[in-house]
């Protein structure tokens, strides 16, 4: 069976597109709520954060990769 999307209101979940099930069947789901949550702001704070760039005096910070690996 494929992916329902649906929109909770007013206590029912409304399917976004047409669902092809028999009429009053039973069914069971596991709501997963899509869009932004309470973390995506601090995530895009974060990756804001790393796409700043810094003057570090070094040109090419690649070369140095390996120098910290165990």
């Amino acid at each position: 069976m494929k992916t329902i999307h649906a929109i909770y209101e007013q206590g029912v979940f409304r399917p976004t597109t047409a669902v092809e099930l028999p009429e009053a069947c039973e069914v069971e789901f596991e709501p997963r709520v899509l869009g932004k949550s309470d973390d995506s702001a601090h995530l895009e704070r974060v990756y804001e954060i790393l796409s700043r760039r810094y003057a570090s005096g070094q040109h090419d910070l690649a070369a140095r990769h390996n120098e910290h690996q165990p």
